[in-house]
């Protein structure tokens, strides 16, 4: 589920007209970040709240970026993934240096009762990490807030009709501002899946690229939280096919196994692309009068 609470804060940052293509970044900073946390402070959940910092800090630079200066969204995002890829493999090296990789406190799967037991569908869905069950929760309540609050509907405002949002007496800057990091806090969230809830350490460039994949699912999903947990579940369901793939030695070659899940986005992509309509506003630096 890394994938949905990233994509949920993609769709939040996107509504308010912000395109965040440095989720990789943030996400890749979230890992190291609640990797360390972990390793200090010994215990998972205080390593997850040192993530979702590290996440929402490189999400200050690009807001400070792309809205106080008004500089390309597109150029600052990819500016940060750039720069983060090599700079967490630097802290990393340098910190813990390139001998052995310390293994963490980490996040065990908790069973809900009753329905763990639901045949196929409650071990996939109701024994996984506590990390899983908060991303419920959050799909939930971030629908729920967009549609239905005063708050989503100005958000939704400031992605549609800035200048018109401003007339009225919103800060246009400040939800920007507000959208930009709660991307980053749950882009954080994203990346400590890998580290704590996956491989229980850090890995230079761990999150394989995932960050870009949340840019298709949300255009898939139309900007929507729960069609986006659903094209995630989608991903998932595709990485687990490859890893059979690679399991049942089937003759495929393994990088066509690798590539399997990020093909079949692709083709979703490439099918509904076309039906999704974005905010007006989105990647359109709002300069006031």
């Amino acid at each position: 589920m890394p994938l949905a609470s990233a994509a949920v804060g993609e769709i939040i940052s996107e509504r308010s007209g912000v395109v965040n293509i440095g989720l990789e970044g943030m996400m890749l900073a979230g890992a190291l970040g609640s990797m360390m946390g972990a390793y200090y402070l010994e215990d998972p959940w205080l390593g997850l709240l040192c993530g979702m910092a590290a996440g929402a800090l490189v999400a200050a630079v690009h807001a400070f970026v792309v809205i106080t200066l008004a500089a390309d969204q597109v150029v600052s995002g990819a500016a940060l993934n750039i720069g983060l890829l090599g700079l967490t493999n630097f802290i990393y090296r340098a910190v813990y240096g390139i001998e052995e990789r310390p293994i963490v406190a980490h996040f065990e799967p908790v069973a809900v009762p009753v329905l763990s037991r639901i045949p196929i569908l409650g071990p996939v869905f109701f024994n996984q990490i506590p990390l899983v069950y908060v991303t419920y929760g959050l799909v939930i309540v971030a629908a729920v807030i967009i549609v239905r609050t005063r708050w989503g509907l100005e958000l939704q405002a400031v992605g549609e009709h800035p200048r018109a949002a401003d007339s009225v007496g919103l800060s246009v800057s400040r939800v920007r501002y507000l959208t930009v990091i709660a991307c980053g806090l749950l882009a954080g969230m994203a990346g400590t899946f890998f580290s704590l809830g996956q491989l229980h350490t850090f890995i230079e460039g761990m999150t394989g690229g995932r960050g870009f994949i949340v840019l298709a699912v949300v255009i898939v999903a139309n900007w929507s939280p729960a069609r986006a947990a659903l094209a995630a579940l989608m991903f998932g369901a595709a990485e687990a096919v490859g890893l059979r793939i690679q399991a049942l030695d089937l003759g495929v070659p393994y990088q066509f196994a690798l590539a399997f899940p990020y093909l079949l986005t692709l083709a979703v992509y490439i099918g509904l692309a076309g039906r999704s309509r974005m905010p007006r506003a989105l990647g359109q630096a709002y300069v006031k009068d």
